[in-house]
Parts: C-alpha cells; sequence; structure tokens
C-alpha cells in the first residue's frame, strides 16, 4: 500500500520515542579490520572495482574486510566474468549522501575504475531526511563520482524494507517504510537522469542475514546481497566493458558533428 511520505510527520513522536529506544538497546559494533583494497585474480581486461557508502561498505560488525560487501562483490564479478578486478572500498560509518558527497569523494584518488557500486541511503532514511534533503544529497552525489570518474559505470541498489531489520520495532519500520519507498522512487528517476543505473531490492534476507547488532549484514546477508546485485548485473549486460575503439568512434562522431 502507498502511503504518501510526507504523512509520516504525523507519525512523528512515535519515531522518536522507538528510534531512542532502538538506540538505547543498539549494539556499537567496530569497521572490520583489513585491507580497503586488492585485487581478484583472472584472465584478460582488468575491471576496476569502487565500492563507496556507508557502515556496509567499512564492514562494521565484521571479523575481517574479506567477510565484507567490497571483497565479496569483487570475487563475485571475477567469478562471473573470469577478468581480474582490481578493487577499493570507501565506507565510512553512519555516513549519509550528502557526508560522502561532500568529505569523502573528494578525498578519493583519481583512478580508472570503470565500476563503481554506490551502497548509501539507509542513514538518510533512520535519519528521516526530507525528500528534498535526499534528492539533493543523492543527485549531488552522482554527480561528484560521475565527474570525478567519467568512464566508470555506476550502480545503486534501492532500500529493502526496514520492517526487516531485526533491530527496529515493528512500528519504528512501520514510520519509516513510506520514506523508504519514496528514497527508492526519488532515487530511481535520479539514475536515470544522471547517468547510473538503480539495482532492484535484494529479496530474502533474514535474520541470519544481519550482525548481532540487528543492523549490519554479517557475511552471510554480505554474500546474499552480493550474488543478487551481481546476477542482475549480468542478466542486464551491464558488466561488459567498453571498448575503447567504439568510444573513441562515438567520440569522433560527436566532434564532428559540433
Amino acid at each position: 500500500m502507498f502511503i504518501p511520505s510526507w504523512l509520516t510527520w504525523a507519525l512523528l513522536p512515535v519515531y522518536i520515542v522507538e528510534g531512542l529506544r532502538a538506540r538505547a538497546n543498539s549494539l556499537r559494533l567496530s569497521p572490520a579490520p583489513g585491507p580497503q583494497f586488492g585485487k581478484v585474480a583472472g584472465q584478460g581486461q582488468q575491471i576496476s572495482l569502487l565500492v563507496v557508502g556507508d557502515s556496509s561498505v567499512a564492514g562494521v560488525g565484521l571479523e575481517h574486510t574479506s567477510h565484507g560487501l567490497t571483497y565479496k562483490m569483487a570475487k563475485k564479478i571475477a567469478e562471473a566474468t573470469g577478468q581480474p578486478v582490481k578493487w577499493r572500498a570507501a565506507g565510512n560509518n553512519s555516513a549519509t549522501s550528502s557526508q560522502i558527497c561532500d568529505v569523502v569523494v573528494p578525498n578519493l584518488p583519481r583512478a580508472d575504475y570503470t565500476h563503481i557500486y554506490i551502497s548509501i541511503g539507509f542513514n538518510d532514511l533512520k535519519n528521516f531526511r526530507s525528500g528534498k534533503a535526499w534528492k539533493k544529497g543523492f543527485g549531488e552525489l552522482i554527480y561528484a563520482l560521475r565527474t570525478k570518474y567519467p568512464h566508470a559505470r555506476l550502480y545503486w541498489s534501492k532500500l529493502m524494507s526496514p520492517m526487516n531489520v531485526p533491530a527496529l520495532s515493528w512500528a519504528l519500520g512501520a514510520v519509516l517504510e513510506p520514506r523508504r519507498q519514496m528514497i527508492n522512487r526519488v532515487a530511481t528517476q535520479l539514475c536515470e537522469e544522471r547517468g547510473a543505473t538503480a539495482i532492484s531490492v535484494t529479496p530474502g534476507i533474514t535474520a541470519e542475514g544481519f550482525c548481532e547488532d540487528g543492523i549490519h549484514a554479517a557475511p552471510i546477508g554480505n554474500q546474499h546481497w552480493v550474488d543478487h546485485v551481481v546476477g542482475e548485473l549480468v542478466k542486464r549486460d551491464l558488466l561488459r566493458l567498453e571498448d575503447q575503439n567504439e568510444v573513441e568512434d562515438e567520440q569522433h562522431q560527436m566532434d564532428r558533428a559540433l
């Protein structure tokens, strides 16, 4: 059932009470130790992967970064394509779209990334950011990444329902659900307009897929997440590297037209 997100402002007292209760009962977990970059072996042209975003990218709650989203995604892409994958993780705990855009992206090194996966939105959701603020933050993040890495393909996954997050009460999840729908709707439109690809919601992640805090993804949850994302990219033929000669031919055609 569709409920306009602005109606949830009437439930702000419920959000405040349930949010404070969730915070008081939550565990504080640390980012995973281990390398933030590396390479998975393969044959042929190298894929260069950047995963940027929130605590899921930082591997909060995990024993090692090898259990994290970025390494598992690099490994899955290498398995799916047979090609070598050079990877880098740039994640920050509790980060919002605006913080990644304003603080993280400017400090990332310039590199020839071919694929960029963005994990962002949950903190914007739980912080009760308005649709206008989310549109500005996420839209500017796409622009910033597109400007700094013009040859990379950008991907973002729609948010799963907060009602499936174990640490959130049913009441809090119900208040946040319409805002989750708004975030997904706005972000999908921005992806279409600004040259990124929106990936469908990862289905079927159960309580076993979360760390002990009931918020962050456990290794099995990250694997399920990665399997879905890479599977969809393969199905939609969105992992294939562009032929440089074709890119140059298109550029020459544009130059002649101008």
